[in-house]
């Protein structure tokens, strides 16, 4: 049968009409959703064009939409940068102790040649000192030519330097030092080598000013002979010599680096590029069309970005919806339209913050409310919705609320997920309003830690003024985020019917008038309400139903009966039953009629729909058995014509719409049939539910709503333990069950082989 399988699209289209179920009204919706979201990040990504000209003044401020480069002032940062790296002279470790050695050791052993005279040997002298201290030079350079560590140039530059600053010897010196033996120099080198050494261990530049320094050493040494100091100090004098040059190629590839290092000069967002009645100059023009600001060069690039984006979170929305389980939301677009409304009254409080947002005080992003749209789409639709939610508007918050000119703002987007996450999870299994205002602190403490936390990680930002300030705004927006949601719930569940479970729990209050009607005028009626709650709300929860709804519809789902109580017999207290002086079609009259009774009642009341749904259908077009057959006796009693079908007695309906109704009509029955019972055993509760799902079933009643043949199953299974659970002190389990004793067919307790459990339960309520 087609009631026992789930509904499909087509089905739904073909017993639905009306712009709530039609499939061009639901694509409308999620173009004007992806159009929301479109406006929204146009107005933050996509830069205002103007219409100007070179050597025209400007009609009005133009400032910058997001954090643009000032190129020129980057340049001339870059070439201050450039200017105020010094030259590089890294130091050049030469040794010179080794090369006054070397002549000393070439003197020493001159001198010790007796076949050559005095004057040739200063001649030797005169050429062959200055030459070693060229040729100590070029072996340096020749050693080090494929060192890394010295450019070719820098080799060059040391060359030149030591040619330039060479000491010249004087002429006397030549002819002083063949007089020295050989005594003589050995106490002169480790003098000599000593003082070259540590003169030199010092960063010269130039050579001329550490020779001044030599004498001081020379004549603080042990040196007696003045010829030797004389020697020493000369022989010194030419073999010091400097040791740091200018690099040019290591200074320029400083200056390189320094421009590559420095930061880009910004013009930040918010500034004021172009003042109203400044003259538009070249420059001025370039800077403002290089960014997008002239409508004469529109860039259609980062309009396309903005348009893409915002189709790929609507249909992010749509296919979640889609693909979430069956039910009514998916089919149903006023419920759309709602969630559309949701996202626009999120979207509206975050672009008013950002107006109030500036450069400096960033902090006042976090006094948007950015958690109102997940707590409203949990409350009014499902959570997992309103999970998928957060990511949407985390996303939209990093945006709107960004004002350091890169695309996203991490820090917002964190704080809009975090915070929504949290009211989710107070909020989600909502019982009463003030678990809103619950909702709303616990997303300002967790917002103002996630906040704290983010100013920590980013330590070297931060000021003590700036930490209060964006605490205290992330703890105003969570409160400011449960005031308007406890102002905007009751607009929603009176706009589009929207039955929440706080309303629900509301109108589940005894202090309601009709349910204070129901208890003081028909407390039968009001107990058997109060049972059949009971059993539809395990029955609904266990297939996946609203489970409150069912509770808090069976309440009211007799109210009807307020009209005309006597007439069922749950009111019935030692008085006759007024039905056994009346025609069996006027019984069937008043014992319908309480169905639409109720409906009007609840109507008077301003209970929402799917209240009134439940009362309406709960009975379906279920056939009165009792009254029928009762009416048919009568006939044959009397010898007359039947003047009356099976169909007139009958409930006008309409069947169960939906799953809670269904389940509140089975339970009903259920209830009223077990309470017929006098001893009622397990087998018999068992058998009794199956009947009654059983002739509903093949009555038809399941057609209209989607119950499968599975969650009949799961139905009975459910209604069976919680009816053994409640009436559990008088089920008589197998093995205290004792046989009953039959009765008279015509007796007031039939036994099931008699009569069927839908017979027993209308008999019941006459």
């Amino acid at each position: 049968m087609a009631s026992n399988e789930p509904s499909t699209d087509k089905s739904i289209w073909g017993k639905n009409s009306g712009w709530k179920y039609s499939v061009a009204t639901r694509y409308i919706l999620f173009l004007l959703l992806a159009l929301l979201f479109y406006i929204s990040l146009a107005s933050r990504l996509l830069p205002e064009r103007y219409d100007i000209q070179v050597n025209t003044k400007s009609e009005k401020n133009i400032v910058a939409p997001v954090q643009i480069e000032d190129s020129k002032a980057t340049l001339k940062a870059q070439e201050a940068a450039a200017e105020n790296v010094q030259p590089i002279y890294p130091h050049v470790p030469l040794r010179n102790d080794v090369l006054v050695t070397q002549i000393l050791d070439r003197i020493e052993r001159l001198n010790q040649d007796v076949d050559i005279s005095s004057g040739e040997k200063v001649e030797i002298y005169r050429n062959e000192i200055p030459r070693m201290a060229r040729e100590f030079v070029q072996n340096f350079v020749s050693a080090n030519s494929t060192n890394e560590a010295y450019s070719k140039e820098l080799l060059q530059e040391m060359q030149r330097v030591i040619e330039e600053q060479t000491y010249r010897i004087p002429e006397e010196t030549f002819i002083k030092i063949p007089r020295l033996n050989s005594e003589d120099i050995i106490q002169m080198k480790p003098v000599a080598r000593e003082i070259v050494s540590r003169l030199m261990l010092n960063e010269i530049v130039d050579a001329d000013t550490a020779r001044t320094r030599v004498a001081e050493r020379v004549n603080t040494s042990s040196l007696n002979d003045r010829t030797a100091r004389e020697v020493v100090q000369e022989l010194a004098s030419l073999t010091i010599t400097a040791n740091k040059f200018y690099d040019e190629v290591a200074t320029k590839n400083a200056k390189v680096e320094a421009r590559e290092n420095t930061p880009p000069v910004f013009i930040k967002q918010g500034d004021i590029l172009v003042a109203k009645g400044q003259l538009i100059t070249p420059e001025l023009y370039e800077l403002l069309g290089k960014n997008g600001l002239l409508k004469d060069d529109v860039n259609y690039w980062p309009e396309l970005g903005v348009l893409l984006l915002s189709v790929l979170l609507s249909l992010g929305v749509l296919t979640f919806i889609r693909q979430s389980e069956p039910g009514k939301f998916k089919y149903n677009n006023s419920q759309l339209l709602m969630l559309v409304l949701v996202y626009v009254i999120t979207l509206i409080p975050m672009h008013l913050t950002a107006f109030l947002q500036s450069d400096s005080q960033m902090y006042v992003g976090y006094l948007a409310p950015v958690a109102i749209g997940a707590i409203l789409v949990t409350l009014l639709l499902e959570t997992s919705l309103a999970y998928f939610s957060v990511i949407i508007f985390s996303i939209m918050a990093s945006v709107i609320l960004n004002v350091q000119g890169e695309l996203f703002d991490f820090k917002f987007g964190l704080f809009a997920a975090v915070t929504s996450c949290v009211a989710i999870f107070s909020i989600h299994r909502a019982s009463q309003r003030s678990t809103m205002l619950k909702g709303g602190i616990m997303a300002s403490l967790f917002g103002a830690l996630i906040v704290f936390i983010m100013l920590l990680l980013n330590n070297d930002t931060w000021t003590t003024s700036e930490t209060l300030y964006s605490i205290g705004f992330a703890i105003a927006g969570g409160l400011l985020t449960a005031i308007l949601v406890i102002g905007l719930m009751p607009f929603f569940e009176v706009t589009f019917g929207i039955l929440s479970a706080l309303k629900l729990v509301e109108l589940s209050n005894p202090n309601h008038p009709l349910l204070r009607k129901l208890l003081t005028e028909t407390p039968g009626t009001y107990h058997h309400s109060v049972m059949v709650g009971n059993l539809s709300e395990a029955a609904a929860e266990a297939i996946g139903a609203n489970g409150l709804l069912c509770r808090v519809g069976s309440y009211y789902h007799d109210i009807g009966k307020t009209k005309r109580p006597i007439y069922f017999i749950e009111n019935q207290n030692n008085m006759e039953n007024p039905h056994d002086s009346i025609e069996p079609k006027l019984s069937k009259s008043i014992i319908v009629a309480h169905a639409r009774d109720g409906v009007e009642m609840l109507k008077e009341y301003k209970l929402p729909k799917p209240i009134r749904d439940i009362a309406e259908q709960h009975h379906g077009t279920t056939f009165l058995h009792y009254f029928y057959h009762k009416a048919v006796r009568q006939a044959e009693e009397q010898g007359i014509e039947l003047d009356f079908t099976e169909d007139d007695f009958r409930y006008p309906g309409p069947k169960a719409q939906s799953k809670e109704s269904a389940i509140v009509g089975i339970a009903d029955s259920v209830e009223a049939a077990v309470r017929s019972l006098r001893k009622p055993t397990v087998e018999q509760v068992e058998s009794m539910i199956e009947k009654i799902i059983k002739g509903r079933l093949d009555d038809h009643q399941f057609n209209d709503c989607d119950l499968t043949m599975k969650e009949l199953d799961i139905i009975a299974k459910t209604l069976k333990e919680t009816v053994m659970g409640i009436f559990h002190s008088r089920i008589e389990y197998p093995e205290d069950v004792k046989r009953p004793k039959p009765t008279a067919p015509n007796g007031d307790n039939p036994t099931a082989s008699e009569t069927s459990a839908t017979s027993e339960e209308q008999r019941r309520s006459v």
